[in-house]
């Protein structure tokens, strides 16, 4: 007979973890598996989710979406003066700080938890230390559903970062129960106990339901862009972390026809430093959209807390940059003093990419920052960067190149020195190709099939010979 505490045991749980995710989202994953290493995402996409109009539906039920497109004009006058002559694309924000919870991932959220419901769940948990957490709680509330978040909180010494912090109270005051934990790997094994002892719906950021729920954000995008300017847009600048938000917005402007429009993804340089280290988890001032996201699970999607992950970034990006923590707060409080608009620093890091991108852009061209957050008390900038000083972070204006995660915030002495630093795609390519040969396939690299060939240059955006040259040399 086992014994209940070594069948609760860390092992035995991660052994189950498959199991128990399947029960907890209704999806069979595996029916979209084929051979060794392949997935079928897009029929995943047509057959598990929502077509668009269900998605938009689903959300204007629940007061989400429909968000105001906002031209910034005080900003696009500061870039052109800062530009070349005939450069200073056109800036344009989707404020995504009009939803229910404040954020863009009250999309997601309304097409999950409505899922749940559907399905019949009492209740949801999802496990996210940022604004999903208040999103599904949000929806969760509206629904008439119970409602737990599991959140990365504390460091070893019981320090909790402000915004954090912040997103707790926020999921609280909705009526949900905040379990908090402190960083390392205890988080995705306390996730799986409370998803199994409750029954509850994995509400997670990267089923189906989630993406489509974010494929309404680009096609209001596309439609906005359109009924201003008589075009789509040339770029859209999106906050990259898991992967999510990029992946439904491309796939939003597509159904939507605007194939040409460069999809760009942003993260916050945080090069050095390890998420789950408990040295390094408050040494950071974003809890999201940074490079500690953005680049694994970029070349790893499926490291998620659902079997196949419906996030798959690299299949839509056409270029990725990075930008510095002070030049976010540099432009979070640009925008509210040259715009009026008191924005979350996180949700400005596709700002702070979009103004550097638009000096190096024709005047004719139009940008679109696609998302804002809601700010709030811990996460305003004073409180953020009180605490990193308070972590021995130096904090001063200069600029921003000489930025060392972990050890400074500098903030630009002049917006000129505002920079999108691209990364190399073909590598992150390159390396995603390997990831998912050499970590997944069963039968060895010798063994793949030309349909998984074909797959993975889904995956990566590489012909099937440039594939076949990675894996076979």
């Amino acid at each position: 007979m086992t014994n209940h505490n070594d069948n609760q045991g860390y092992d035995a749980v991660m052994k189950r973890r498959n199991e128990i995710m399947k029960r907890a989202v209704g999806i069979d994953y595996a029916a979209f598996e084929f051979d060794n290493i392949g997935f079928d995402y897009e029929r995943m996409m047509r057959e598990v989710g929502y077509t668009l109009s269900e998605v938009i539906a689903i959300q204007r039920s629940q007061g989400v979406g429909n968000t105001p497109m906002i031209k910034l004009n005080r900003l696009t006058e500061l870039a052109r003066k800062l530009s070349p002559e005939g450069m200073g694309a056109q800036l344009f924000l989707k404020d995504e700080a009009s939803n229910p919870s404040g954020s863009f991932k009250a999309r997601r959220a309304a097409v999950a938890v409505y899922q749940a419901k559907k399905l019949g769940y009492e209740g949801v948990v999802a496990a996210t230390s940022g604004n999903y957490g208040a999103a599904v709680a949000s929806q969760a509330a509206m629904q008439g559903l119970k409602c737990i978040i599991v959140q990365e909180t504390y460091d070893s010494k019981g320090q909790g970062q402000p915004e954090i912090i912040e997103k707790a109270r926020k999921c609280e005051a909705f009526g949900a129960e905040v379990v908090q934990l402190t960083v390392g790997p205890e988080l995705f094994y306390q996730f799986l106990i409370i998803l199994e002892q409750t029954g509850y719906f994995n509400a997670s950021l990267y089923t189906p339901y989630g993406i489509a729920g974010i494929e309404s954000l680009g096609a209001e995008i596309a439609d906005q862009m359109m009924a201003m300017t008589g075009r789509y847009p040339d770029a859209v600048v999106c906050t990259n972390a898991g992967g999510g938000n990029l992946t439904g917005t491309a796939r939003g402007l597509q159904k939507r026809g605007a194939d040409a429009t460069k999809i760009i993804g942003a993260s916050v340089d945080l090069s050095g430093l390890h998420m789950a280290s408990d040295r390094d988890f408050n040494r950071k001032s974003f809890t999201t959209g940074h490079t500690g996201f953005g680049l694994p699970f970029a070349t790893m999607p499926d490291r998620s807390d659902v079997p196949r992950s419906a996030a798959r970034p690299l299949r839509y990006m056409d270029s990725y940059v990075t930008v510095k923590q002070g030049e976010v707060f540099y432009m979070t409080e640009a925008l509210a003093q040259l715009e009026g608009m008191e924005r979350g620093p996180a949700g400005n890091v596709s700002l702070a990419a979009a103004f550097a991108l638009a000096m190096t852009m024709p005047r004719s061209a139009t940008i679109v920052v696609q998302e804002t957050e809601y700010t709030g008390a811990g996460k305003h900038i004073q409180p953020q960067l009180s605490f990193a000083r308070q972590n021995g972070i130096e904090i001063r204006f200069g600029h921003p190149d000489e930025e060392v995660p972990g050890n400074s915030i500098i903030l630009p002495s002049h917006p000129s020195q505002m920079k999108a630093r691209p990364l190399e795609l073909v590598q992150l390519r390159k390396r995603l190709v390997e990831n998912l040969v050499f970590a997944t396939a069963k039968g060895g690299k010798a063994n793949l099939s030309d349909r998984e060939i074909a797959f993975l240059a889904d995956e990566s955006r590489f012909t099937k010979t440039a594939v076949e040259k990675i894996i076979f040399g």
